[in-house]
């Protein structure tokens, strides 16, 4: 049994008492704008390389081209490969229970907060921040540690996102809380004057 609603796409609320699906409505990386440095020495050492390679001035032109290429190799595992790999290792996932934030490249760390309980949304931006439409989102609900979402993409839908979980969660616990149980077996007799 659920409730009736006049939107259509819009989810059906779960019959009271009944433990809620929990369905994924989000998952996020911080902006791939921490990338630019790292691409921009990808072409840079790709075009040095391209360049150098059998083609050395004089006083280095001892060198194999082996050890020019390990030396490019060494400089995009460490400014290009490593960095994207940090990046892409980091997620904000959003459901309709918690937010969960992954992060690690080797030491994986993972934080949920969940939104029946309640929490304070604050939102900042830079400069840098409001051009590309991110922002840093932290989540507080006065108990755990905060949790920050740092440079999410579309930063204000995100917030209403999240407002609007809290809202839903919170309506679907105090709805639960006050239902009245339901009781196994067969119904109670009528009084023997309504019978």
């Amino acid at each position: 049994m659920t409730q009736p609603t006049a939107y259509t796409g819009r989810p059906l609320t779960p019959a009271p008492g009944a433990e809620p699906r929990e369905l994924r409505i989000a998952r996020v990386r911080p902006h791939a704008r921490r990338l630019f440095w790292s691409a921009l020495v990808l072409i840079v050492v790709a075009g040095a390389v391209g360049y150098f390679s059998g083609n050395l001035p004089a006083p280095l032109a001892d060198i194999p081209d082996w050890a020019l290429w390990g030396v490019a190799g060494v400089i995009v595992l460490l400014l290009v490969v490593v960095p994207y790999l940090r990046w892409l290792s980091g997620t904000y996932t959003v459901t309709t229970r918690r937010v969960i934030a992954r992060s690690g490249l080797l030491r994986r760390t993972r934080t949920e907060i969940g939104h029946a309980r309640g929490y304070t949304i604050s939102e900042r931006r830079g400069p840098i921040q409001r051009i590309w439409g991110t922002g840093t989102l932290t989540l507080t609900n006065g108990v755990d540690a905060p949790l920050r979402m740092v440079d999410i993409p579309a930063v204000r839908l995100m917030n209403e996102t999240l407002a609007d979980q809290v809202e839903v969660s919170q309506i679907l616990a105090h709805r639960d809380s006050h239902a009245v149980p339901i009781v196994p077996g067969p119904p109670p007799p009528l009084p023997p004057d309504l019978a």
